[in-house]
């Protein structure tokens, strides 16, 4: 059964984020609201989270997971950028987009694209998310909780928890979340290509 914490959207309760961390760290899986919509999210080094995740969204190879970070810097430590890419990604963060660019030997090999060698990275604008990210000192590995056959991402904590109880380890709900997955602009070539129109204005890269 799924741990439920109710945490204050502006204010996070340190306690329960300390308790969040604890269970990542002891390779639980959670669901976690973002600027964009709710996000399956587990400790990077965590293979059974990532199949997981696989296994309750029926993921195949080719699907690109995703680093959700704490701030530019963080960032940097796991995918390849050159100047121009980091100028026009650092002014669109933190915000409702995912970026598709090489990883680093910082990646394990089983979150690259098989063929690519890329990985999503994305800095959420949420502030409990925030928090969380900078407890835990280390990215959350993610993708976006939406289910099999679903067309939109699931958006409230209370449904969450009754669908997914016995398949993840905790629901963080704390009121309002973003209902709209983020834009995907892939960077893997050098120019940007839109691979999804989301939250995220798409012009700076069209």
């Amino acid at each position: 059964m799924a741990k439920y914490f109710d945490v204050h959207p502006e204010n996070p309760q340190p306690r329960l984020l300390g308790q969040i961390v604890d269970l990542v760290r002891a390779d639980g899986l959670i669901a976690y609201p973002t600027d964009s919509c709710y996000a399956l999210g587990c400790r990077l080094g965590n293979p059974r989270g990532i199949e997981r995740i696989r296994e309750i969204r029926r993921l195949d190879e080719g699907h690109h997971f995703t680093l959700v970070c704490k701030d530019f810097a963080q960032l940097g430590q796991f995918v390849q950028i050159d100047n121009s890419v980091f100028r026009a990604i650092k002014a669109a963060t933190p915000g409702g987009y995912t970026f598709i660019l090489p990883a680093t030997k910082e990646v394990p090999r089983r979150l690259l694209h098989p063929k690519k060698k890329t990985v999503g990275v994305r800095i959420p604008d949420h502030k409990v998310t925030h928090a969380l990210l900078t407890e835990l000192d280390e990215p959350l590995l993610s993708s976006t909780l939406l289910l099999p056959d679903e067309t939109e991402p699931m958006t409230q904590g209370w449904e969450i928890k009754e669908t997914l109880d016995h398949t993840i380890d905790a629901v963080i709900d704390s009121g309002e979340c973003g209902a709209v997955p983020t834009t995907v602009v892939d960077f893997s070539l050098g120019e940007p290509v839109i691979l999804r129109h989301g939250a995220g204005d798409p012009s700076p890269f069209e």
